[in-house]
């Protein structure tokens, strides 16, 4: 049976109609009645068909009809929704407010998906994992008819992508025709889960075309751009191969299959400008992750989103010399059919900054790999847990006098932006949580790791002297044991009790001493594990100097900065970025700018808690879509609401109640932590940029398909609950003074039983991985 979605929200209205949202119970699809009693509510074939012949309709339908005319449309047999807790708007877990088509899916047989960026194979910052994680879902669903597109350096196609020959005979005559006209052309699959194909045009081959695009840009939209910027001259040569291609393409397809043009950032956005100029039949998307004026005012200390409204757009760019960029990223958001952005949070800063309020929130997702128990992700934390310890050891010999296995670790990562990543925010607070640590006596200590790129000469020479002494002391007790082993094993031989004065000789006592000695320092442990160039002006060492946090003896938080990215092959920290941070404890990330926010993200997805605020484009995703965010091991600091000091001590308060948890307190929230890790799945996110490619092509296309907007009301979605085992104040599961961190408690808790009880609460309305019956499979798509 084939039901269009209005009919089918009629056929909920009539079955729902008065009756309880709150407790529809499972359907049994062998049985057609309902019953007000039991609020139950049977749904079957027949049932559907007799309501559809009443003819009924209602204009005012709440959530619970939309989420059951869902269910008819996707024929599942029975929903079940129970106490459903209810958010501020649209939820992923309410993805029925976003307009459907028929079987929710574009005849991909008869379309070419192409998605433009400038970091399609090449790493420059997050936009990279975006595209690279979402290459799998994307290839499933699009099969062989979803390609990427980006720059070449030769460097990466040799590393990275296998070269091949087209599979589509448009695609290499538009190749050939720019070939032939003196560009270069690359062709081949990137070497990346989902293996997409990927096309990829060599811009320093085309150069000598430079002055005539600038050209051919003028006339389309009078922008000029200046020679001396040659960020902007290479997007503007990459922009023109790509709506060139676009044009013999076309020409070559004549409208079928139509082609759906994706563009991330302002690199790529002039291809944009110059296809939708030259008429070009295509429907276009265009992405923005950051705003490019947004980014430069935050950077400069701005008091960016309490005076959005206030700046002068114009007037800023041309100040920072950057009006030429900012007039190309404006111009590509105006012209595209379809114009999105990642978060609510950068949505704003777009309507204001780039006048248009984008038409989809595109979240962005990674690749969740489920464990098979609960308990592998652990094991992981407590294995890579033990490789950070073996390295602070080394790190803070001489001055080792803190118990190990009752140090927490904390870190931040990403780019070196000290006042957007909120690292001035977080030394502040560190300063403040080491002052009530030590007022309050506690035994815990906090060892935190600034992971931040920056200028350096080389490897610090005292954190290589430690690793050196930890490795010396190791051997020494690893030959000692040895001797010891040896010995009492030869006196248990001969039925002897072993005199322990004798088991030893002199000469080992001599080995041991000097190995002591070796560990004594007349300096502090250094707060750098690298030579830092202009150490004096540094934004994080020149803040450490000020708080005062040298790792003194007395200090009860203790700081690591590692100027360089992780890497398993580094002699100091022999770990990568995964590794450590499944090793650590909580992920701290107060920015004040972040669009989106990976980092978080990538916590999450290992089990790993972490600190976030409502400026982050994830901080806004969690608080609008988990109940009490704190519950799951996610922190959220607000930076827009209240003062830097206020804002502070939360960051502070937060830090401390972690620090009071017992050990097995923070096994828990791990584990439920982890469990946020499927609404961050592009699985479930991947449907966003489905709904934007749909919205493109009835815009582009209008006489070929049509998209039924349906009115609905405001969709609410329900939230993660609070979990089952907390107590109902969230001060009655911490203690109110500090403890052992590794202290039991008598706190009730069921792992097996809490875990059913979240995937019944968190579970979208629509099946993961699942195809529902009488939907056929899109080329390439696989069952897992």
């Amino acid at each position: 049976m084939s039901l269009d979605f209005r009919h089918a929200l009629t056929v909920c209205a009539c079955l729902t109609k008065g009756y309880s949202k709150s407790g529809v119970q499972p359907i049994d699809a062998s049985q057609s009645d309902f019953s007000s009693s039991k609020r139950t509510v049977r749904l079957n074939k027949e049932t559907v068909c007799n309501f559809l012949a009443c003819g009924e309709s209602f204009t005012h339908l709440n959530r619970f009809h939309a989420l059951l005319a869902l269910s008819v449309i996707q024929n599942i047999s029975y929903l079940r929704v129970s106490e459903m807790r209810l958010s501020r708007s649209l939820s992923i877990t309410s993805l029925t407010g976003l307009p459907l088509w028929e079987e929710e899916s574009l005849p991909v047989e008869d379309l070419l998906l192409f998605e433009i960026s400038w970091e399609v194979t090449n790493k420059v910052g997050g936009i990279y994992t975006v595209i690279q994680t979402k290459a799998k879902i994307t290839v499933d669903e699009w099969g062989e008819n979803y390609f990427m597109m980006g720059p070449y350096y030769e460097h990466n196609f040799k590393t990275q992508v296998e070269p091949c020959e087209p599979p589509n005979q448009a695609i290499k005559a538009a190749m050939d025709s720019l070939i032939n006209n003196g560009c270069q052309v690359h062709f081949g699959r990137w070497l990346i889960e989902g293996s997409p194909y990927v096309i990829l045009f060599d811009i320093g081959a085309a150069a000598w075309n430079l002055d005539r695009w600038k050209g051919d840009l003028w006339d389309a939209s009078k922008i000029g751009l200046p020679y001396h910027d040659r960020e902007a001259n290479d997007s503007l040569i990459f922009g023109s191969l790509v709506a060139w291609f676009f044009k013999e393409l076309t020409d070559q397809l004549q409208d079928k299959p139509n082609v759906i043009a994706h563009f991330h950032e302002w690199q790529a956005g002039t291809g944009l400008v110059l296809s939708r100029f030259r008429k070009i039949p295509l429907a276009t998307i265009f992405t923005t992750h950051a705003t490019l004026l947004g980014r430069y005012l935050c950077a400069g200390n701005a008091d960016f989103y309490n005076n959005l409204e206030k700046f002068n757009i114009d007037q800023e760019a041309g100040e920072r010399q950057i009006y030429h960029r900012y007039c190309l990223e404006r111009a590509a958001v105006h012209c595209s059919h379809v114009f999105t952005t990642v978060s609510q949070i950068t949505a704003v800063e777009a309507n204001h900054m780039l006048h248009r309020q984008p038409d989809v929130v595109t979240p962005n997702g990674l690749n969740v790999k489920k464990f098979s128990a609960m308990h592998e992700f652990q094991n992981l934390h407590s294995t890579n847990k033990a490789k950070i310890q073996e390295f602070v050891r080394g790190h803070f010999y001489g001055h080792l006098d803190f118990n190990l296995e009752k140090t927490l670790f904390f870190f931040i990562a990403g780019r070196y932006e000290f006042t957007n990543k909120g690292a001035d925010l977080f030394l502040e607070s560190l300063s403040r949580l080491n002052y009530l640590l030590r007022v309050h006596k506690n035994d815990v200590t906090v060892v935190v790791f600034f992971i931040m790129p920056a200028k350096t000469n080389n490897f610090n020479v005292e954190s290589l002297k430690g690793q050196a002494v930890r490795k010396q002391l190791w051997d020494t007790a690893h030959s000692v044991k040895e001797k010891f082993g040896k010995r009492l094993y030869e006196s248990l031989l001969r039925g002897e009790i072993p005199d322990m004065n004798k088991i030893l000789d002199r000469d080992d006592f001599t080995i041991m001493k000097r190995a002591i000695y070796a560990t004594q320092r007349h300096s502090l442990p250094p707060v750098t594990t690298h030579n830092i160039v202009d150490d004096s002006t540094d934004p994080i060492l020149s803040n450490i100097r000020r708080i005062g946090l040298f790792n003194a003896r007395n200090d009860r938080v203790k700081i690591v900065f590692h100027p360089e990215f992780l890497s398993s092959t580094s002699p100091l920290l022999p770990m990568d970025y995964e590794e450590f941070v499944r090793g650590c404890h909580l992920g701290v990330f107060p920015s004040y700018y972040e669009p989106w926010g990976y980092t978080p993200g990538e916590c999450t997805v290992m089990g790993i808690p972490s600190v976030t605020t409502n400026l982050s484009g994830f901080g806004c995703f969690m608080e609008e879509h988990v109940s009490e965010p704190t519950e799951y091991g996610i922190y959220i600091v607000d930076r827009r609401f209240r003062s830097a000091d206020e804002s502070c001590n939360q960051l502070t308060q937060f830090m401390f109640s972690f620090c009071q948890q017992s050990r097995r307190q923070r096994i828990i929230q791990r584990n439920r932590t982890e469990r946020l890790s499927d609404l961050l799945d592009w699985r479930y996110l991947g449907r966003f940029y489905m709904h934007a490619r749909h919205l493109a092509l009835s815009r582009s296309f209008p006489a070929k398909f049509k998209m039924d907007q349906v009115s609905l009301p405001p969709t609410q979605g329900f939230r993660y609950r609070r979990p089952s085992s907390v107590p109902p104040s969230p001060s009655a599961s911490l203690h109110s003074t500090p403890h052992h961190s590794d202290e039991e408690d008598d706190e009730p808790y069921d792992e097996d039983e809490e875990a059913e009880k979240d995937r019944q609460n968190i579970k979208a309305p629509f099946t993961l991985g699942d195809v529902p019956e009488g939907k056929k499979k899109q080329p390439g798509q696989n069952g897992n």
